[in-house]
């Protein structure tokens, strides 16, 4: 143990005015509690602490951090009685420090010597400039002034992760440094103000929000007396893990070599040796046929050996369907040795000089994605102790191959599209004749040009289906599904408190009422929902089941729970699965009700329909006498079109409305028409690979339909949208006039309500003047 001061911060921290102090009455108090409620050995073992302090007459004030020194002994009762009672000493990296201030004064040699390794300067540790470090500190300080005199929960990140290079190994070593500020006491010098908590919630999102905190809250109205305690922990085989996790979420196109090299890296960091090798085998499928893969991820041992270099394609597909069929694992720390001699299919390997070799067959979902390899080159070899530290990467490493797999079918498709799918009949003339035109020049020697693809003098009709409040409801049923799971993972700890009362257990409870407070006030946000479930799925679950393990008499309650809970058949994801399904009905029956209406559309006249998913269903239409001009426009053309846009959005309603009986989460449709009665210039966007709208004052057409979406009646809160309703948007009352005929005809024939609601609209950003009639609709 040692007993010295060291800046933690690395000499980052900023001066702060904070009236702050060593004391050990906190931590007495605290053992004075333990004393009056422990009946186990545990309690004469905090006696004599008690008994020590009061006769060697131990400071009961503040303790300067320069006086600290003298009390080494009374440390050593305070980490005897702090840390976990089997940990050895050389391998545990504990310590105290003062409240708040990034200043160790005792620890065991370990943290010493962790803290005063020099960090890698990579991506892999979290710089933080001064200020970063500040702001930081700061939400700290005020989460434990509103936890502890205002009873008010703030979610904060009291953990840091640092890496070092391994000397030995020259691969990274991960370290998670927990602060905890449980011996720390505040008291307030003066009256508490009053506080309004939906304000100071949202300062804690604020980049600068620690600087309202000090106008609000200034930090010289408050006094901190105790001390903290901190621990480091070797992560070294989590972060490995979410590293190649990483990878999966942030991948960027053209990225491949690199994310692969990645995973290698951090595969090589989780067995920490830099000399076994790994390679990763994807197994593709063409028509349900194997074939190979785009080359090698990793050494490329595997697609040398059963690549193309080596292996006919049907050759590949026979070995690799009949692997597939019996798809084992293998290992041997020496395929070079007689015994492996025998087995001939290992002979390209030892032509290679691989040494040791691993082979592990990868599932998703029991799908056969591929095989990972470790091995080793020439006199290098490695036992079955690698294999077991490996073992936590077959998961995610099989989500990667299989994302791989997805990434191959999906550029498949692309250029089936791209180079194969026939572009809607009413315009492909026009691309026909540009690429004859392309292909023209190119014969001739010319330069190559790709040829503008625009049709003018176009009429736009826009329609969307919105899912009515489908945000707010996926809101609510997350709400609703975390709430219960919360419930759950509560009734367990409260059972569990008979059997475990370890502080690991109490940190839980806490945490758990925490979460179960802030889900019933509504306060989560992204951040704090990803966190709650990083809380659930890994924190309380990993502990759950280290618990069922080390004490029988848990495992019927904690595996009752870890069933209910499950990520796939749990019923605690029950309410966003019903929506989810819910969303999908509507979605789909509408997808193929216009899927279908697209086609007989073109029989009056050819015209572009394009239809584009949001939470619902929108489209675009443009017709006119430039879609097709061998064919005569006529006004009555588009006429058609418009009595069409009101006849299938009354069809819509009366189709997402029968779904009810079927959707698990009842959801309602609004129906929305933009009329715009000018004619617009349209031209193909090949980075986009669609049409959009040419020209200023065509662009404003497309941005009213982007803002119309939520626009509310002027002077109201009401939305103009709502369920059982079409809405017509319009600008000028000569937009509409083709409409009200239909409208009446409609009204007549008691596929509409009678009465028509003729609305001003509020003004928008940059729009004004809008209007709307809404109609309802007869089912």
């Amino acid at each position: 143990m040692k007993n010295e001061v060291l800046d933690v911060s690395g000499m980052r921290a900023l001066p702060l005015d904070l009236d702050s102090a060593i004391s050990f009455m906190p931590y007495i108090r605290f053992l004075e509690q333990r004393v009056a409620e422990e009946k186990t050995l545990k309690s004469a073992f905090y006696k004599n602490i008690l008994a020590y302090f009061h006769e060697h007459q131990i400071s009961q004030g503040d303790v300067p951090l320069d006086e600290a020194k003298r009390y080494t002994d009374f440390f050593e009762y305070i980490y005897s009685s702090l840390s976990a009672p089997l940990a050895s000493e050389h391998k545990l990296a504990w310590g105290m420090c003062m409240p708040l201030y990034p200043h160790i004064f005792y620890g065991t040699d370990l943290l010493y010597e962790m803290l005063n390794m020099k960090p890698l300067e990579t991506q892999f540790e979290l710089q933080k400039s001064p200020d970063d470090y500040q702001r930081e500190r700061l939400h700290l300080i005020y989460t434990l002034i509103l936890q502890r005199l205002y009873n008010f929960q703030v979610p904060v990140k009291i953990q840091q992760y640092h890496a070092w290079t391994d000397a030995h190994t020259g691969l990274y070593r991960y370290y998670e440094v927990l602060v905890s500020p449980e011996f720390v006491e505040v008291t307030a010098k003066s009256e508490l103000p009053e506080l309004n908590f939906i304000e100071i919630y949202a300062h804690f999102s604020e980049k600068d929000g620690h600087l309202q905190l000090q106008k609000i809250l200034p930090l010289d109205m408050f006094q901190f007396r105790g001390f903290a305690v901190i621990t480091v922990s070797d992560v070294t085989a989590r972060m490995a893990i979410e590293n190649i996790k990483k990878v999966q979420f942030n991948r960027v196109p053209g990225d491949s070599p690199n994310r692969y090299q990645r995973i290698i890296q951090s595969l090589k960091t989780l067995v920490q040796n830099n000399r076994i090798e790994f390679d990763l085998f994807p197994f593709v499928r063409v028509n349900g046929q194997a074939v190979y893969g785009y080359g090698q991820v990793g050494t490329g041992v595997l697609f040398q050996i059963w690549g193309e270099n080596r292996l006919t394609p049907e050759e590949f597909r026979r070995q690799a369907e009949g692997y597939a069929a019996n798809p084992n694992s293998f290992f041997s720390p020496d395929i070079q040795g007689e015994d492996e001699r025998q087995i001939g299919w290992l002979a390209p390997f030892r032509n290679l000089n691989v040494r040791s070799l691993a082979l592990v067959p990868l599932f998703v979902e029991q799908k056969l994605v591929g095989v990972l390899c470790m091995h080793t080159w020439d006199d290098e070899r490695f036992d079955e102790k690698k294999m077991t530290a490996l073992e936590m990467a077959f998961a995610p490493v099989a989500q990667l191959l299989n994302l791989y797999i997805e990434e191959f079918n999906a550029e498949l498709e692309s250029i089936i599209k791209e180079k194969f799918t026939s572009i809607q009949p009413a315009v492909q003339w026009k691309f026909n004749e540009a690429a004859w035109h392309y292909l023209h020049r190119r014969k001739k020697g010319l330069a190559e040009v790709n040829e503008n693809i625009a049709f003018f003098d176009v009429y736009p009709l826009y329609g969307a289906i919105d899912i009515r409040n489908s945000t707010n409801e996926r809101n609510l049923s997350i709400r609703a599904d975390l709430g219960h799971y919360l419930d759950l993972l509560d009734n367990l700890l409260n059972a569990l408190a008979a059997f475990d009362r370890s502080s690991l257990m109490q940190e839980l409870r806490f945490h758990c009422t925490k979460w179960q407070r802030a889900v019933a006030l509504g306060e989560l946000n992204s951040t704090s929902e990803n966190n709650l479930n990083t809380f659930l799925n890994e924190e309380a679950r990993k502990y759950l089941i280290h618990l069922s393990q080390q004490d029988v008499r848990t495992a019927p309650f904690i595996d009752e729970y870890l069933s209910t809970t499950h990520p796939l058949q749990g019923e605690v994801h029950r309410h966003r699965q019903e929506l989810d399904h819910s969303m999908e009905l509507i979605n789909g029956a509408v997808n193929r009700y216009f899927e279908d209406q697209k086609e007989a559309l073109q029989e009056s006249y050819p015209c572009y329909f394009e239809k584009f998913r949001t939470d619902g269903i929108e489209y675009d239409i443009y017709i006119g006498q430039s879609i097709s001009p061998d064919r005569p426009f006529n006004h009555f053309h588009l006429k058609n079109l418009r009595l069409w846009q009101l006849s299938s959005m009354i069809e819509v309603a009366k189709l997402t409305r029968g779904l009810l009986g079927e959707m698990p989460k009842e959801l309602h449709t609004t129906q929305l028409i933009f009329v715009h009665n000018h004619m617009i210039d349209i031209s193909f966007r090949s980075d986009e690979r669609k049409f959009d709208v040419e020209g200023a004052y065509n662009i404003r057409y497309q941005m009213i339909k982007k803002r119309i979406d939520k626009v509310r009646i002027k002077n109201s809160q009401e939305r103009l949208t709502q369920p059982d309703k079409i809405a017509l948007i319009y600008l000028h009352q000569r937009d509409i006039e083709d409409y009200l005929p239909f409208i009446h005809y409609l009204q007549e024939t008691k596929a509409l309500e009678p009465a028509t609601e003729e609305l001003e609209l509020e003004d928008l950003q940059g729009l004004s003047g809008l209007r709307a009639l809404r109609l309802g609709i007869v089912y």
